[in-house]
């Protein structure tokens, strides 16, 4: 079975740095597009980076230039890389995997929380 697992949420300072894995069984992250999800209470889930299964790699302009997303295909994890945080930046950030991005293609993790104090 198919299991994602996302590790290295925290708390931080603003302008600080986090980064979040998500290590996969039962599924090869390199055979699927892979993505990066946040949501904060009040606020709809959305796509903040997306790695496809080419390696090519696409960010939301809030994130763009701060977040790099990664994989490492012998450990199959792909990771978040979180620099200049910003408390805009707090959610609970999901990874997602799947043929497409897009719900009844994917499997997720359970989450995993950024906290980012002012």
């Amino acid at each position: 079975q198919v299991q994602l697992v996302e590790s290295g949420g925290g708390l931080v300072q603003a302008g600080g740095s986090l980064r979040l894995s998500c290590a996969a069984s039962g599924m090869i992250l390199s055979s699927n597009a892979v993505g990066w999800y946040r949501q904060a209470p009040g606020r709809q889930r959305e796509l903040v980076a997306a790695i496809t299964r080419g390696g090519i790699t696409n960010y939301a302009d809030s994130v763009k230039g701060r977040f790099t997303i990664s994989r490492d295909n012998s450990k199959n994890t792909v990771y978040l890389q979180m620099n200049s945080l910003k408390p805009d930046d707090a959610a609970v950030y999901y990874c997602g995997a799947g043929t497409y991005l897009q719900p009844q293609y994917m499997n997720w993790g359970q989450g995993t929380q950024v906290t980012v104090s002012s």
